[in-house]
């Protein structure tokens, strides 16, 4: 892609802000107040920083069209004690009401996670939401199979004496696996948690990045679920079986290519939390 970018002489103050953000190092300015230049157009990495610092909409960039640049109202952020308190209030809550997450709030809660930073911004964190019932149950149904299987494998005889010794943290989960399978069995949900929708963050499989993308998308939709009151877990069950699964039970399911790093259950809650609980003392070495 051919990327082009001008800088509009007329109303550019010569401020050099675009030349201190820019991580490609393509603006120049020899010193204080003289004209901005570029150099190196295509190692630009669509970032967008220059067109966001701009005081003056004075960096013309082919990628960011003036239709996608927005001015920001400083004075309409949280303040930082609001934040505190967002981050503070945020918590894992299964207890769910039979009441679907509107559309709208979940369109919010992907578009938070979408706009989370990525590696060398490469932006390629994509997402499946999942509201089909009948898709749900498939993910439960599966996520317990795998596990079944999994326990299967550690209870026998002939592979028990080497499990035991190359992973023997895994034989911690055999009574939990065998409480989930009841559970199920009986009509209940230790998975999803009656959950009406299920957000999974994927990457292609050569991103090298990804985890860690996926992950800082799922926490700006974490802190966007709260503000929504909307319920929210992490998925960790389901996230251990798509690593224990060889088939990609899941992933065909639900025609996903990509590797999925993490997972969301969302819904309505029956009830929120009344209080914020402090964790242990931080820790922080200050050097």
């Amino acid at each position: 892609m051919n990327i082009d970018i001008q800088i509009d002489k007329v109303t550019c103050i010569k401020c050099g802000k675009c030349v201190r953000i820019c991580p490609a190092n393509i603006f120049i300015q020899s010193s204080p107040k003289d004209e901005i230049g570029v150099q190196h157009i295509q190692t630009c990495i669509k970032c967008g920083h220059c067109v966001g610092v701009c005081p003056t909409f004075s960096v013309l960039h082919s990628v960011f069209p003036a239709a996608k640049v927005h001015p920001i109202n400083l004075e309409e952020l949280p303040t930082p004690e609001q934040t505190m308190l967002l981050i503070k209030s945020r918590r894992s809550n299964r207890a769910f009401s039979k009441r679907p997450v509107p559309a709208d709030k979940l369109d919010l809660i992907v578009e938070a996670a979408h706009r989370a930073p990525t590696a060398s911004n490469m932006q390629q964190t994509a997402f499946t939401l999942v509201t089909d019932v009948e898709k749900l149950q498939s993910v439960i149904g599966l996520t317990i199979e795998i596990f079944s299987e999994a326990a299967n494998k550690l209870k026998n005889p002939f592979l028990k004496p080497v499990l035991k010794r190359i992973m023997p943290q895994a034989y911690n989960y055999l009574g939990y696996i065998e409480r989930m399978k009841e559970a199920y069995s009986a009509g209940m949900d230790p998975i999803l948690r009656k959950a009406t929708s299920l957000l999974f963050i994927h990457t292609p499989k050569d991103s090298r990045f990804g985890s860690a993308d996926a992950n800082l998308a799922y926490q700006n939709a974490s802190l966007m679920a709260e503000s929504l009151g909307v319920s929210q877990f992490y998925t960790g069950f389901v996230c251990m079986a798509l690593k224990m699964d060889k088939k990609n039970r899941i992933p065909k399911l639900l025609g996903i290519k990509d590797v999925i790093h993490a997972g969301m259950g969302l819904g309505m809650p029956s009830f929120r939390f009344e209080n914020y609980i402090d964790k242990k003392d931080i820790k922080v070495n200050k050097i």
